[in-house]
């Protein structure tokens, strides 16, 4: 069978499976800035949360939207858009970094360790704004 027009890794999954996979990685990833997964798994991921920062940059309303819809929790959605994007506009790709760590123990699979390549936890949120209370 020829491979020509498959895109991407299956990791042995059903296609629903596979998304869910992929979202629940990105929303860590989010969260925390860092994770470790197997390597194939960091590499897809790469792909997915780049597309992700860039939409996130943008910061409109559409591309917000669209962002909320490839992160399982909204919450991670809001801080890729709100605190971590905005810091990233130096930048136009590379957002990642992949980096091989260990040979996992039960069944000798090559680890890896997926982060920003800046350092996400040093920005501040994003004050929130102050309503003004009247006094009459």
């Amino acid at each position: 069978m020829h491979r020509h027009g498959y895109k991407g890794r299956k990791f042995h999954r059903e296609t629903d499976q596979r998304e869910a996979l992929i979202k629940g990685l990105a929303d860590s990833l989010v969260k925390h800035g860092k994770i470790e997964t197997t390597y194939p798994k960091a590499k897809e991921l790469s792909s997915y949360v780049e597309k992700l920062i860039t939409k996130a940059k943008d910061a409109n309303l559409h591309d917000r939207r669209q962002v909320i819809a490839k992160l399982s929790t909204l919450d991670a959605a809001h801080k890729l858009v709100d605190d971590i994007a905005p810091n990233l506009k130096n930048r136009n790709s590379g957002y990642l970094r992949v980096v091989k760590t260990h040979m996992r123990r039960g069944d000798n699979t090559q680890m890896a360790t997926i982060e920003f390549v800046d350092d996400i936890s040093e920005y501040p949120k994003q004050p929130a704004l102050e309503v003004e209370e009247k006094t009459t």
